[in-house]
């Protein structure tokens, strides 16, 4: 299982890639492993304000639906429309895929964890 160590995790099994007052999130390599085979995405509405822990969208594999939340807050500034026509891109490279990006991001309370902590849990 790959966990690239610049990034930071949350136990729901996100990636957040921060910079600046943006942020990039997407899915682990763990997470897309456990789900088998992605084959749709439901992606956020652009401008949506989320607060950490919120359901901001699910993936979809031919095993289960899982849900993606918001390891931080903030206004939901764009998406991956390219997932759209080809899910299967979170199953080929997980942390390149991302899945939205947050603006005004307030990581306030926020538990993320380092790369070292995530593989601990896994």
């Amino acid at each position: 299982m790959k966990t690239p160590s610049d990034l930071q995790y949350t136990s729901h099994d996100e990636w957040v890639r921060r910079e600046g007052a943006k942020a990039t999130i997407g899915i682990t390599d763990y997470a897309q492993d456990a789900l088998g085979e992605l084959v749709h995405v439901e992606l956020p509405a652009v401008g949506k304000r989320v607060n950490r822990g919120d359901v901001v969208c699910e993936v979809e594999s031919v095993k289960a639906v899982a849900e993606v939340y918001a390891p931080i807050s903030g206004v939901i500034c764009a998406v991956n429309s390219a997932l759209s026509n080809d899910a299967a891109a979170l199953n080929r490279d997980p942390y390149g895929s991302w899945i939205y990006q947050l603006d005004s991001v307030d990581d306030a309370g926020a538990e993320l964890l380092s790369a070292d902590a995530y593989s601990a849990r896994h």
